[in-house]
């Protein structure tokens, strides 16, 4: 915990942000999606929900993963943000839909939104039952995937990079790095019980958004 407080402060310093202006969330593999304003988490993270979406600049909104999909949406013009935490559960029950829909709510423009997707479970690399996978692809198609043993995988970001494609999102950015197979990132399925990666995305006072 100690090294956590102290990574969560080193982060917010590096961004230019006191550390209660970044907001975190209690993951938990939902598709609940929560607007924020800076008023709700005391210090604490955001209970229960893996999106979180603002208006209000200067509050960092973060994600946390080591496998899963951290998913960062902009729209600049309209001032409106979002950090999305994207399992495979969560991406299969539309958590990334749920989190445009709530942004376009907010007055953002899909064709204005800009979308990162950071380093994740690949699918030559993320192994699982074909019932499994057969069952997400009908959530998010084009997940289904062929791992580099020529079994079943799922390729998360490649569903979700469609997805995006069909709300109108246009801008997308993809980090392709695989954290199951590159060693310096974190990964639950390489590791078991590790660290976590953090994903970032802030309005500064003016101009452009922080990613």
């Amino acid at each position: 915990p100690e090294h956590v407080a102290a990574n969560r402060a080193r982060l917010a310093d590096i961004i230019g942000l006191d550390p209660h202006r970044v907001i975190y969330m209690e993951q938990i593999h939902s598709n609940t999606v929560t607007v924020v304003d800076g008023t709700l988490n005391a210090g604490g993270p955001i209970e229960a929900t893996d999106a979180l979406v603002t208006t209000q600049r200067e509050l960092a909104l973060a994600v946390l993963v080591a496998d899963c999909v951290p998913v960062l949406l902009s729209d600049t013009e309209a001032g409106v943000i979002a950090a999305v935490h994207a399992g495979r559960m969560g991406a299969r029950n539309g958590i990334v839909k749920k989190a445009v829909e709530k942004m376009v709510e907010l007055g953002a423009t899909p064709a204005n939104i800009h979308a990162l997707m950071g380093a994740a479970a690949s699918g030559k690399n993320y192994e699982v039952p074909d019932s499994m996978a057969h069952d997400v692809e009908a959530k998010l198609p084009g997940s289904i995937a062929r791992t580099s043993k020529g079994t079943t995988g799922l390729d998360v970001r490649a569903g979700l990079l469609r997805q995006l494609l069909s709300l109108g999102v246009q801008m997308i950015d993809s980090d392709p790095r695989c954290t199951i197979e590159d060693e310096d990132f974190f990964s639950y399925r390489r590791e078991g019980t590790t660290g976590r990666q953090a994903g970032v995305v802030w309005l500064p006072a003016s101009g452009a958004g922080g990613a």
